[in-house]
């Protein structure tokens, strides 16, 4: 047999375990970018599609890590569940509850900016609008359009009598805490808070312009002045008149007359659909009808905005007892000092209603 030079076989040995060690190498190589892509992936490629939708999320109070996936999948915040799940865990992210709020999002984020955010980043606001409700369940229900907390939790919030008596407030006079306005806070506000931050709101609001100092100038103290000024607020929309009404209120209270205001008999009986009042209304007992009783109501009948507010605490100076609508569509007032001169501007107003409506 013919046998190969000892050099030449020593020479294919050294190829063959190059060859050998190159593609060991290589495996090593495969495996490591296999198990390295996969973290590499989750924290930095894989994330928020660029086609995101919406870009606010809300994670309820008391979620658990589940539930948070399952919030940011349906919201498409997240390409790759996995991926984010094993980073949340990485980075500490995961809790038993975890933490609670509406958070703005950017489309692009990685899942490591994406939980960063998520874990420590502020909270991205709301803005609650209140108007002028009339009753505590309309302002709760208002209110839980913006925020997590429900109209039936944040009216237990209003009748919760402990928690009144700690503010000094009762059921019947927390409205006049809150100020018609527009608030930023966060989603996640429950009722208690957002009380105390319209106590917040109410004492900035007597702080400013000498109102405290006015309302005592007219014999009144806060409350007062907001009940009055929610009587004022459902007797007109008209803003340059309601110095004219507050004024007519002021003036009987300051005689000992009886406010005999409308909107008090309506509240009084919650027929807020009424289009006339009648004997029904004006007769109806309770403390809040100021044609039964003397003196302001036991509470306000409706949210005052601060256009009511300071009419009541800037009143017109005349000697007016009365008012009734003009016999026109201007949705203004005549004034008078006798009821015999009330009586004739009633009449007029009277024969125009029956002239036009067919009443």
């Amino acid at each position: 047999m013919y046998n190969l030079p000892l050099s030449l076989n020593m020479e294919q040995a050294k190829t063959s375990r190059k060859k050998n060690i190159g593609i060991a190498i290589f495996a090593l190589l495969a495996v490591g970018l296999y198990f390295g892509w996969k973290p590499l992936n989750a924290i930095y490629f894989s994330g928020v599609p660029a086609d995101l939708d919406n870009r606010f999320i809300c994670i309820p109070t008391g979620s658990n890590f589940d539930e948070v996936v399952a919030i940011l999948k349906k919201g498409r915040f997240i390409s790759d569940e996995a991926g984010f799940r094993w980073l949340a865990q990485e980075m500490n992210y995961k809790k038993d509850k975890m933490r609670a709020g509406r958070f703005e999002v950017q489309p692009g984020w990685n899942n490591r900016q994406l939980i960063q955010h998520l874990r420590t980043g502020e909270q991205a606001p709301v803005k609650v609008v209140l108007n002028n409700e009339r009753l505590p369940e309309e302002v709760a229900g208002q209110v839980a359009r913006f925020i997590e907390t429900d109209s039936l939790t944040m009216l237990q919030t209003f009748r919760d009598k402990a928690f009144l008596n700690e503010i000094g407030y009762t059921e019947e006079t927390l409205l006049t805490a809150f100020i018609p306005n527009t608030y930023e806070m966060y989603w996640n506000t429950d009722g208690k808070a957002f009380v105390k931050r319209m106590l917040k709101e109410h004492e900035a609001f007597w702080s400013k312009n000498g109102r405290r100092e006015k309302a005592q100038k007219q014999g009144l103290n806060e409350v007062q002045a907001y009940i009055l000024a929610s009587i004022v607020e459902r007797e007109t929309n008209n803003n340059p008149e309601k110095p004219d009404i507050a004024g007519v209120y002021l003036n009987r209270l300051h005689i000992g007359m009886k406010l005999q205001a409308d909107p008090t008999s309506v509240f009084a009986t919650r027929d807020f659909g009424a289009r006339r009042v009648t004997e029904y209304h004006t007769t109806f007992d309770s403390p809040y009808n100021t044609y039964v009783y003397k003196g302001l109501p036991p509470g306000p009948i409706s949210m005052a905005s601060i256009p009511s507010l300071d009419a009541v605490l800037s009143p017109t100076d005349h000697k007016y007892l009365y008012f009734c609508a003009k016999p026109d569509e201007s949705g203004t007032h005549a004034f008078a000092e006798t009821f015999a001169a009330h009586k004739v501007n009633a009449d007029r107003f009277q024969a125009y209603i029956r002239a036009t409506r067919g009443l």
